[in-house]
């Protein structure tokens, strides 16, 4: 079994900010705060780098991936498709507070985001961040497809429910709201959109990653 690599995490809002070597430390930063921003960094360095920089110029950047698959596996997925957009929601804690966003796959420029919310889950917001993509590409007329990592999602957006074991309670009302909504949009609205699975394995983390744990 390989040794898992050592991760280090930038805080720029929370509790505390700074560098912090392990992830229940960041986490305590985090934790109950409005509006946190944080990501990890596979050196002590580049992580010291980053809290000196602009959080927003390191989310969904990642350290170059190499892949683990064979060359002729990787012949057979391809590279991407990048007339697209790409979705993906973090959320820390399940349940927990939880956003999501939309970007241009090639050039990663955000196209939405939305968050955070009280008391969400992952799945929720892959599966929001999903339908409002495809909103958006409807609205605009885009002939773009859209990625996502998330099967679930994508299998909730085919059922037109969100099929989420989340109660609903006063804390995430809001979020609820816009559950039904995004319901309710697709169940009155045809897309052309077509959806695809983000290849990790091939392409490394999806360009709307927020790059956290």
């Amino acid at each position: 079994m390989s040794k898992k690599k050592k991760k280090y995490y930038t805080v720029w809002k929370g509790h505390r900010t700074g560098v912090f070597e392990s992830w229940n430390d960041c986490k305590a930063q985090i934790k109950d705060f409005q509006g946190a921003q944080y990501k990890s960094f596979s050196t002590f360095d580049a992580a010291k780098k980053a809290f000196k920089g602009n959080y927003k110029d390191y989310i969904g950047k990642s350290s170059k991936f190499k892949s683990e698959l064979s060359k002729e596996q990787l012949k057979k997925i391809g590279q991407p498709n990048y007339n697209s957009i790409s979705v993906d929601a973090a959320s820390s804690g399940n349940p927990g507070k939880m956003e999501y966003r939309g970007v241009d796959t090639k050039t990663k420029k955000q196209l939405f985001i939305q968050g955070p919310f009280e008391e969400g889950t992952n799945n929720i917001g892959e599966f929001l961040a999903i339908v409002h993509g495809l909103a958006l590409l409807k609205k605009n007329k885009s002939d773009r497809i859209l990625y996502t990592d998330s099967r679930t999602a994508i299998s909730w957006v085919k059922k037109k429910s969100c099929n989420t074991k989340l109660e609903r309670t006063d804390k995430n009302k809001a979020l609820f709201e816009l559950i039904d909504r995004a319901i309710d949009w697709l169940k009155n609205n045809s897309y052309k959109t077509v959806i695809v699975k983000w290849e990790t394995k091939a392409w490394g983390e999806i360009p709307a990653d927020f790059g956290r744990k």
